[in-house]
């Protein structure tokens, strides 16, 4: 017995007047068609094989689609096919029979009574010994077409059955060898022509195209399912697995069973058991005070499972080769529970149905329901993981399925702005643009559970300012900023900055500014790239009324770089540390830029304080400076002094005495355990150069990724005697090689800063004597 209301409410809607099948058969007298095909002439019916050898002279290899593309692959499609311009269809019967039929079929398929069928001619198909087509959907090639009617010429032939399969149900259609047989069937049921094996199998095919006419009135048991709406919008909702009651759901989405595109998805075009059940859900929302619109849902279930037949007793820890993932149909697996079931919305229309958005939301299992559970219809994909030791034999299906959104019409906008960001954002903009301000700030507030959430892109970022400042609500606006990041700012969104800080004042600036920078991804490879346009942002700004974000945007953007620089100077192997360093040079110069006096006064005083590892961002940076930015750009830039303070620190290593022959020290500092105490004791010995250190495993594991990490000229064995084993630690002659190139490096580095940089470079220069 069904518990909550949307679960009641599914069983009433399953329970509904379901009229039609997901395809029909009729057959029709011979005489009721008359056909000629261009350079042939009449074809003569019931049709024999010389004439089909002659249609075939006329055809060409058929082609098919996958996604976007058109192929041809007769190992997918064997047939021929002539186009609907050299068929001529005809005779004094044919248009009484072709209406009958439809009218036939609308009924027989389900669609309402209203609903006028209209057949639009595709092709001719002729299959000879051999030829055949593989299960497939036929693509819905007018946003009227609900399906497609295949019109077999009498025949003898054996094999070319039309296999046609929907919601694990699947029936067989042969033709008749004396009459014409008329076939329709849904454009989402998947379908195969077998292979023919004697004789010839040709078809017509026709697009079946919908027209709506007047709907009748809808009848069914919709009091009692808009009863069902109003206590699902009124009482709490429990997530499953939980035991703590949530707020009430803003939302209702009722699954239906057949799969539709965008171009066809439409109230007047529902398909079968669809139509009924969505009219009845949309006349009791109506009565229930709610709006109905249409959705594309992806459905994605994930379940125990095992290959068939398989018994864990009979070979304990099977092996892995004995499975292969993805490998076999749903018929190839033994189903246990479900462990999981997701559903994301990707697509609505408007409420009456026409026009469409794209969409991404997330369905909460507590909002939805269906009449018909996923696991009964066929999943276009499925992929089976085996046992992984800890995780596995899982069997994970995707479905499309349409749905009906009903939602209460006083929580429509937030219904509709958690699916959808950028229609929120414009339409709080209209609704402030027409004076209705105090509309505008109800519909914000309304946001604010979810909005952080919500899937805003950076390009949506200038709308949400003006929205910011227009409604005049200092928390309300800093909610609406609150998603995005500080990379989505462009000087294009200088004047709308300086507006919000101009209204909001100082303290709110800093909050937004704070949020925008927020935890960042310690190593993520686009982090900075935004910092590019950081100058111009920042001028623009103070050309305003943006003093004080300027200020803001350039202090953040140097914290983060800041952090970075503490963190790689002392951190890491060499070969990485560069890397990293270098990569810091790309955002420090255009923060320098960008900074007042005050802030770069701090830049270059931290500076200092970093060790010589330091330059390797400093001098690549400056490398960059001198190919893109005049002198006076340097200069202004603040860039003489950090070639000043390059120069003073390369100085100081391009005179160093060379090491003397006896001295083996090194400076290194650890982690401050007791082992990197005795690491660090030996190597600031001048005279020590091996160390034999007995250590247990997990101590010498500790100390070989001390050693490697920072790349000492430290080489390390392990002496497999006695317990616990003896480390052996022993200075290498490289620790001399890496002085002198250490030395050599600062010369070369010190002479191009002398030629390059004219101010700064002649007291660089005149300051050194190596």
């Amino acid at each position: 017995m069904a518990g909550t209301a949307r679960e009641r409410l599914a069983q009433l809607l399953g329970g509904s007047k379901v009229t039609g099948a997901f395809s029909a058969q009729l057959e029709a007298p011979v005489h009721g068609l008359g056909l000629e095909v261009a350079g042939i002439g009449p074809v003569s019916l019931p049709l024999r094989a010389p004439q089909a050898k002659k249609l075939i002279m006329v055809a060409r290899p058929a082609m098919f689609g996958r996604g976007e593309e058109t192929l041809s692959d007769a190992s997918v499609r064997d047939t021929w096919q002539i186009s609907r311009d050299q068929v001529t269809l005809g005779g004094p019967s044919w248009p009484t029979l072709l209406s009958g039929a439809l009218e036939y079929f609308r009924d027989a398929l389900g669609l309402p009574a209203s609903t006028r069928l209209r057949a639009e001619p595709h092709a001719l198909l002729v299959y000879g010994k051999g030829q055949f087509f593989l299960p497939h959907q036929d693509s819905e090639k007018d946003d009227s077409m609900v399906g497609t009617l295949v019109l077999s010429l009498p025949s003898t032939h054996t094999g070319g059955e039309l296999v046609i399969e929907h919601a694990g149900q699947s029936r067989v259609y042969r033709t008749s060898k004396t009459e014409l047989s008329l076939v329709a069937f849904y454009a989402d049921c998947r379908h195969e022509v077998t292979p023919v094996r004697t004789g010839y199998r040709v078809t017509l095919t026709f697009n079946l195209l919908a027209e709506p006419g007047t709907p009748e009135r809808e009848s069914g048991p919709i009091t009692e399912l808009a009863h069902c709406l109003d206590q699902h919008f009124s009482r709490p909702s429990r997530p499953r697995y939980s035991t703590r009651d949530l707020d009430p759901p803003n939302r209702l989405v009722y699954l239906l069973d057949h799969e539709y595109t965008q171009r066809g998805l439409g109230w007047d075009r529902l398909k079968g058991a669809d139509a009924e059940r969505a009219a009845l859900l949309r006349a009791a929302g109506a009565q229930a005070g709610c709006e109905s619109v249409l959705a594309l849902a992806e459905v994605k279930q994930t379940w125990d499972a095992s290959p068939a037949g398989y018994d864990p007793w009979d070979d304990y820890g099977y092996d892995d080769e004995d499975e292969v993932d993805g490998a076999g149909t749903d018929e190839d697996y033994d189903l246990g529970d479900l462990i999981d079931d997701e559903i994301t919305l990707g697509w609505w229309t408007g409420p009456d149905g026409t026009g469409g958005e794209q969409i991404s939301l997330y369905v909460h299992d507590y909002e939805a329901c269906a009449s018909t559970p996923s696991a009964d219809l066929t999943p276009y994909d499925s992929q089976y993981e085996g046992y992984m030791g800890n995780y596995g034999n899982t069997l994970d299906r995707w479905y499309r399925r349409a749905a009906v959104v009903v939602w209460p019409r006083e929580r429509a906008f937030a219904a509709r702005g958690e699916a959808g960001s950028r229609w929120a954002l414009e339409e709080l903009q209209e609704r402030i643009a027409r004076g209705d301000r105090d509309g505008a700030r109800t519909a914000a507030e309304s946001l604010a559970p979810f909005w952080k959430r919500s899937g805003t892109q950076p390009g949506q970022l200038a709308s949400a300012l003006r929205v910011a400042a227009g409604l005049e609500v200092a928390e309300t606006a800093a909610m609406l900023l609150e998603p995005f990041r500080v990379d989505a700012l462009t000087p294009e969104h200088a004047d709308a900055l300086a507006t919000v800080a101009a209204r909001y004042g100082a303290q709110w600036l800093r909050r937004v500014s704070d949020g925008w920078f927020g935890p960042q991804p310690r190593f993520e490879a686009h982090q900075y790239d935004w910092t590019a346009q950081l100058p111009q942002l920042c001028a623009a700004l103070r050309s305003g009324r943006g003093a004080a974000m300027a200020k803001l945007l350039a202090a953040g953007a140097w914290t983060q770089v800041d952090g970075g620089l503490r963190l790689w100077t002392t951190t890491g192997p060499a070969e990485i540390r560069r890397a990293q360093l270098e990569q810091l040079g790309l955002p420090l110069l255009p923060i320098l830029e960008a900074a007042d006096e005050q802030l770069r006064g701090r830049i270059l005083a931290a500076l200092r304080t970093y060790p010589d590892t330091v330059l390797e961002c400093l001098m690549p940076m400056l490398r960059r400076a001198t190919e893109a930015r005049s002198a006076t750009a340097r200069r202004a830039a603040g860039l003489d002094a950090v070639a000043r303070e390059c120069g003073d620190r390369l100085r100081a290593v391009a005179v160093r005495r060379p090491r003397d022959e006896d001295d083996w020290s090194m400076t290194w500092t650890g982690c401050g355990c007791e082992l990197c105490d005795t690491l660090g004791t030996f190597l600031g010995s001048r005279s020590r150069r091996v160390l034999e250190w007995p250590l247990a495993k997990d101590c010498r594991r500790h100390v070989h990724t001390k050693i490697d990490s920072a790349e000492l000229p430290v080489s390390h064995q392990t002496r497999r005697q006695g317990r616990p084993y003896t480390l052996v630690l022993t200075k290498t002659k490289e620790l001399f090689t890496r002085d002198k190139e250490a030395r050599r490096q600062a010369g070369a580095d010190l002479a191009w800063l002398t030629s390059v940089w004219d101010a700064p470079s002649t007291s660089v220069a005149g300051s050194c004597d190596c």
